[in-house]
């Protein structure tokens, strides 16, 4: 069977690939039947919300992998060793600082408070109204971000597969929606955990088929690197070059930390586990887990750019799009063997389900505390926040995003716990930013890494006049290109990538910023406008700051340092009142805020006879007592 730039045609799905597909959602489903039926007797929003607070760090961290390295993640990383350079690696790095910070710093902080909405900690430390904000933020930007990810791996797919589009998201959402709203977060952590290993799975199938099927590592990496794609040092300050290794790690780490630190599907997790230890351990078994994915995504794009170095299947008009590579690649590699690429679609609705079943979750779960009980319905039972929680999931499913925006907000609440007066302007700001650069187009204007079309069977195309060996690269003149069958001189084509040539006006510069810097940037606007009101509307005596609400950042970092050092870097506020890594939350004044009081205790008390119910219940019925 001849790859598809020697045939001009693509492999298509057999019925066994179908059946494949359809037993994932199969087995996603039961999982959500299984635990319906297992804790039907215990219904109230901790065990349906929060997993009985008592989950096992294992299941918690690959649910986290599954959760956050979403379909698009599994697409996009192979097409960005494709398309740019290994530059990306240097990515693994942020991750390692992100998953300490959250682990250590953030985490410790949520769990103390006893947190069921991460927002929550807002209301405490500044006001209702801020708490209010910062969820209905989250809240609308995971809906688009859950659009997003339904949708585009389903076109990917349909175009290159003809797997059916409709079909797939329809069936998607409803399993989806399914076992979700029915077994809760077990469910959804068990679901994610089963399908993070299917993820892992096909990846390494493909990644061994595809590097055996263009003559191992070795020659793969020959070819990448005579390319020029091999590429790890690229140092530089300016921040709009898309990926340096400043952008990568210290711009990656407040991308990433906004996910794993502050993000309300993250946050639930965590505090699912029996301890602070347990959601700390979650935490770091998760790193592992990023990683895993992250490079053998990467040596994916390397077996792809192996195999297509001599014909661009998106030039050759093979596929539309960067995201429709890999599906291409499994199809060439893998499509001869019936069931296989079946398994690949399996494991790209994988990151799909995983992602929006956990935010699905999560928005249920901050419209019912942040929302309904702190301003409507303030005394809800136990049993009736469970239905609301069930009914809140189903109406937050995902069937069609055609309206929703192809780039993420970035602006987020990172460091809310220092300041969130900046909170509208960051918005704003990066709003500003992001459209600015949708409309001038700057995107477009980012060079790639050459291309060639020598080896492209242009008899069977319609395009035969224009057979050239052409590139894209950022010079005008001739560079040559090395492979290991042919000797070709590529004739590069300028992309117009400075400033004084593109028409963007004054504010090119900030359009023109790289992705990997929007939520550092978000997060200097909020520090820097909160400061800066802060001092001017009155800033808060440091020895009036509840500790549970602030974070000892340098007894975590430098827990060595004696006492005359470690004290005036608190800044005035008083730690040792703090019950550290014990779980338990103390009832101080921030409890109190807003006449909040009765609401909060009656919410604690319901949670507290429900506990007592159950257990009543089980030992009143159980055999063994």
């Amino acid at each position: 069977m001849a790859y598809s730039f020697e045939s001009n045609e693509r492999a298509s799905f057999k019925a066994l690939d179908y059946v494949l597909f359809g037993l994932t959602l199969t087995f996603s489903a039961l999982i959500g039947i299984f635990y319906a039926i297992k804790d039907r007797k215990r219904q109230n929003t901790k065990e349906f919300l929060l997993a009985g607070r008592d989950m096992n760090p294992i299941p918690v961290s690959l649910s986290l992998v599954a959760s956050f390295m979403s379909a698009i993640s599994l697409l996009g990383t192979p097409a960005e060793m494709y398309n740019y350079s290994t530059m990306y690696w240097y990515i693994g790095l942020s991750y390692l600082l992100v998953i300490a910070a959250a682990a250590h710093v953030f985490v410790p902080v949520f769990y103390r408070l006893r947190c069921t909405s991460a927002y929550e900690y807002l209301e405490y430390r500044f006001s209702r109204g801020v708490r209010t904000a910062g969820s209905l933020t989250f809240c609308i930007q995971m809906i688009l971000y859950m659009a997003v990810v339904m949708y585009a791996p389903s076109v990917a797919l349909n175009a290159v597969t003809g797997f059916p589009l409709w079909w797939s998201i329809i069936a998607v959402g409803i399993v989806c929606t399914f076992y979700t709203s029915l077994g809760g977060m077990k469910a959804v952590l068990w679901t994610d955990t089963f399908q993070v290993l299917v993820m892992f799975g096909s990846l390494s199938a493909v990644a061994i088929k595809g590097m055996d099927e263009v003559g191992g590592l070795k020659n793969a990496w020959s070819h990448f690197d005579i390319s020029g794609r091999v590429v790890w040092d690229d140092f530089s300050f300016d921040p709009k070059v898309r990926h340096t290794v400043w952008a990568l790690v210290v711009g990656g780490w407040f991308m990433w930390i906004a996910i794993y630190g502050v993000n309300q599907a993250s946050v639930q997790r965590a505090c699912s586990c029996s301890s602070l230890k347990e959601a700390q351990i979650a935490m770091w078994i998760n790193f592992p887990g990023m990683c895993l994915i992250l490079y053998i995504s990467c040596f994916i794009g390397i077996a792809m750019y192996s195999l297509y170095r001599t014909c661009d299947p998106i030039k050759f008009g093979l596929v539309a799009a960067s995201d429709q590579l890999l599906p291409l690649f499994v199809m060439d590699v893998l499509g001869k063997v019936e069931g296989v690429p079946g398994l690949f679609v399996a494991s790209l609705f994988s990151g799909t389900l995983s992602t929006i079943s956990s935010g699905m979750n999560s928005i249920a779960l901050c419209i019912l505390q942040d929302i309904i009980r702190t301003y409507w319905i303030k005394n809800m039972t136990e049993e009736r926040a469970t239905t609301w929680s069930k009914v809140l999931g189903r109406t937050f499913s995902v069937g069609d995003d055609r309206g929703a925006a192809t780039w993420r907000l970035r602006a987020r609440n990172v460091l809310s716990m220092v300041q969130h007066r900046g909170l509208i302007v960051s918005l704003v700001f990066m709003f500003w930013i992001g459209i600015g650069a949708y409309i001038t187009e700057v995107r477009n204007t980012i060079p790639k890494a050459p291309v060639v079309l020598s080896g492209c069977n242009w008899n069977l195309t319609t395009t035969a006049a224009t057979a050239t060996v052409s590139a894209i690269n950022m010079s005008t003149t001739a560079t040559p290109y090395i492979t290991t069958d042919i000797i070709t001189t590529i004739n590069s084509v300028n992309v117009t990538t400075t400033v004084a040539e593109h028409d963007g006006g004054i504010f090119f510069p900030l359009y023109s910023l790289s992705y990997m810097w929007y939520s550092a940037t978000a997060v200097a606007v909020v520090v820097g406008v909160g400061l800066i009101v802060s001092f001017i509307t009155g800033a808060n005596k440091p020895s009036e700051v509840d500790p549970n609400l602030q974070i000892p950042l340098f007894d975590i970092l430098f827990p060595y340092l004696p006492e005359v050092i470690l004290k005036p870097l608190r800044c005035g506020v008083v730690y040792d009142e703090v019950k550290r890594g014990d779980g338990n939350r103390r009832h101080t004044a921030a409890d109190l805020k807003n006449s909040d009081k009765d609401n909060f205790l009656n919410i604690e008390m319901a949670e507290q006879k429900s506990d007592a119910k159950q257990t009543s219940h089980i030992t009143e019925t159980s055999p063994m007592v």
